[in-house]
């Protein structure tokens, strides 16, 4: 318990003496803040064990407060609302953000007690990653693009994202799944062509995530679209992604015209890292405060050159690509801040380790067959080159580390038993 640090956020000061009393004479170490900004400053310095936060101060009330935090990954410790006349909405709606409890004012000795207990232990588990938008960045395109899904939200209609590898559709997918809810994403799409009816089933009254539906073979199609039929059924909103251009495979006769149309009857483009550059230094910084919140990385800063580096890199990979890359500074940084050195030297390609990927592919196979040939080729060289770490094959290919071994596993590439 010693070790246990609780900050405090009321802009009354006998509430805070109070707590403080309280909560010192039970061993732990209290922090004090009376508003939001003595709060921010508190949260970068140290990271609490738990926040006991008022909803009502002058300068930034607490449930914004708490939206902040969440937003830009910082909600990693439990925090317990206060209020001396607060409103069931009012909790629900800080539960739902990510707050653990609410305590009404005049606050009860053992009521305090139990709950910062209760909190406490809960704490101790690994925080639930958290699906903003704000993880795409707060831009003028992402502006819109959120603008988009708050007017589809409560639709049922199924919705296709299309955008470039990388891009961050997982977090507009997770933006339209509600609260208590199924979410379902399979890892394969086998069950389209076996028993597509199960998977509804599974995802009944939720949501159905289909990932890279470009790659469905014919049986599967078909399979998809009699489960777009069976939707409405069993009260299904169903979201796919695909990093292919549907349109040329569906003129090229490899897609179905009548699963195209339904597909794109209702489509969003997610834009590639490059078209919003100005998002990219906060997004690197999010993510690196990400790595030292979980303890993987000391507490390190990125310099203004280095912010400036990373911000003109144009990102084939995009957001995924983004991460790889600030892991891997985070890293390899032995100073207290990464230069611009730093950031170059691990964005510049290898000199040495050109390889060529073009297999012979025969003339006699469709399409598909012959980019499945490429693919696995490319696969099988990147992960010899990169001796089987994963990460590193994920940063060059530009993809999720989810969406990889997907791909990994779908092409049928054994992988050897290496760390990653």
């Amino acid at each position: 318990m010693a070790n246990n640090t609780i900050l405090v956020v009321d802009d009354e000061v006998g509430i805070r003496e109070l707590l403080s009393e309280i909560l010192n004479d039970e061993g732990y170490q209290v922090a004090l803040a009376e508003n939001a900004e003595q709060a921010r400053n508190w949260r970068n310095q140290i990271r609490p064990d738990l926040v006991l936060l008022d909803i009502w101060m002058p300068d930034t009330d607490g449930i914004t407060l708490l939206k902040d935090w969440a937003n830009s990954g910082l909600l990693t410790m439990p925090v317990i609302m206060m209020s001396g006349h607060g409103t069931i909405d009012t909790a629900v709606e800080a539960t739902r953000i990510g707050a653990v409890g609410y305590l009404e004012k005049p606050i009860p000795l053992q009521k305090l007690l139990s709950t910062v207990g209760q909190a406490l232990r809960g704490g101790q588990s690994k925080p639930i990653p958290t699906f903003s938008l704000a993880s795409l960045g707060r831009g003028v395109l992402i502006t819109e693009l959120k603008k988009k899904l708050e007017q589809i939200i409560n639709l049922k209609v199924p919705v296709l994202f299309m955008g470039e590898p990388g891009v961050g559709i997982e977090y507009c997918a997770h933006f339209l799944h509600h609260i208590n809810t199924p979410w379902v994403e399979p890892e394969s799409f086998s069950f389209l062509a076996e028993n597509p009816l199960n998977l509804l089933e599974q995802a009944k009254d939720g949501l159905l995530f289909l990932r890279e539906i470009g790659d469905l073979n014919k049986l599967e199609q078909k399979g998809l679209l009699l489960l777009l039929n069976k939707l409405e059924k069993y009260n299904v909103r169903l979201v796919c992604a695909t990093t292919l251009p549907l349109a040329e495979l569906t003129a090229q006769g490899i897609y179905n015209p009548k699963l195209y149309e339904v597909l794109s009857s209702l489509c969003i483009s997610v834009p590639s890292l490059r078209m919003h550059r100005e998002d990219i230094p906060e997004l690197a910084n999010q993510i690196l405060s990400n790595y030292i919140e979980s303890g993987e990385a000391p507490f390190i800063h990125f310099s203004t050159a280095a912010l400036n580096t990373l911000r003109n890199y144009d990102w084939p990979g995009n957001l995924a690509q983004l991460t790889s890359a600030v892991h891997s500074l985070a890293l390899t940084c032995t100073s207290s801040e990464i230069s611009a050195e730093l950031v170059q030297q691990t964005l510049a390609p290898p000199l040495s380790t050109a390889i060529s990927i073009a297999p012979d592919i025969p003339l006699n196979v469709s399409l598909r067959e012959a980019r499945d040939l490429f693919e696995k080729n490319y696969f099988e060289k990147l992960i010899d080159q990169e001796g089987g770490n994963m990460t590193r094959v994920a940063d060059r290919a530009g993809l999720e580390r989810t969406h990889l071994y997907r791909k990994i596993k779908a092409l049928g590439i054994k992988l050897r038993n290496q760390n990653s």
